[in-house]
């Protein structure tokens, strides 16, 4: 019986169980399309022999995400992460056991993914265990690069593409995801005790943490937010050249994510910024039209 991550690693039958490769790969499908988050992780639009290998990454940053933050307790997020860790080094020396390594070392083995991308998701949610505030933009740039550029990369080596120039932009688009995530989000963090948006933009703003915990909506916020969206606007429109330079499948994939962040940071325009008392969230039928209107934009550049 397949098992979540947080109830897998309670479960000592679970963890002691060896699974081949057959059996590796259809618990991460199974992961990725039943898990409580219970969105389509692979596109139609991906080519039907690359399912799978984004099966098998999704699954692996699943269970880091749920190691940090299922488990109820920073200390042990931080003791299961540093687990997780070693089981991703056993599987880059060959010695995987874990049904996610089993899967997913068959995938970096054929596409030939380094380390790194992999160790800077671990990093990102071991760093989510202690770190709550940030200083300036450097600091929150410094985490997406943890946080989200891996994933952007990851999928650029699953597509064939390893060259620097699209990982730059790659990053651009991830990082710029990860901020309207994060002013999306606004509220979600603060139960959390978490604050992403730079200090010192509100400082400059004369807003203070504690007007922030008590969700003060106020010129001194709208204004904040207003910094921070366009911060995050000017990385999706750095990161748009990425779909001229991708095969139109995943092309068509990074233009419905970037216009559908670029729509999120319309969202909290729309609502005078006020993210404290309503999250703004994009509709089944706001995403049909996005994705017609990139489908047209494909088309249209076809015939130029």
């Amino acid at each position: 019986m397949f098992l979540p991550p947080a109830e897998f690693v309670r479960a000592p039958a679970a963890l002691a169980e060896r699974y081949d490769l057959t059996q590796a790969q259809a618990y991460t499908r199974w992961l990725a399309t039943h898990h409580y988050e219970n969105f389509q992780v692979v596109s139609w639009l991906l080519p039907r022999n690359l399912h799978q290998d984004f099966y098998n990454v999704y699954a692996f940053c699943r269970w880091a995400d749920d190691l940090g933050d299922e488990m109820g307790d920073p200390a042990e997020s931080l003791r299961l992460l540093a687990w997780w860790q070693r089981e991703l080094d056993a599987m880059y020396s060959g010695t995987a056991t874990h049904p996610v390594f089993v899967a997913l070392m068959d995938t970096v083995a054929r596409h030939v993914i380094p380390q790194e991308p992999f160790a800077d998701l671990i990093r990102a949610f071991v760093q989510d265990q202690t770190v709550t505030r940030y200083q300036d933009w450097a600091a929150v740039f410094q985490y997406c690069r943890y946080s989200a550029n891996p994933v952007g990369r990851l999928v650029l080596y699953l597509c064939g593409y390893s060259d620097a120039r699209r990982q730059q932009l790659s990053d651009a688009t991830c990082t710029a995801l990860q901020l309207a995530n994060f002013w999306q989000d606004v509220s979600v963090d603060l139960d959390k005790d978490r604050v992403y948006i730079p200090l010192a933009v509100m400082a400059k703003h004369s807003y203070t943490v504690e007007q922030l915990f008590a969700r003060q909506m106020s010129p001194a916020f709208a204004a904040v937010m207003r910094e921070v969206t366009e911060e995050a606007r000017s990385l999706f429109v750095e990161g748009l050249p990425l779909a001229g330079l991708v095969r139109r499948r995943l092309a068509l994939d990074i233009e419905l994510f970037s216009r559908g962040g670029m729509r999120i940071l319309e969202k909290i325009e729309r609502q005078n910024y006020d993210v404290l008392s309503r999250r703004p969230a994009i509709s089944k039928t706001e995403r049909g039209w996005m994705l017609l209107a990139a489908l047209a934009r494909m088309a249209f550049a076809r015939a130029a």
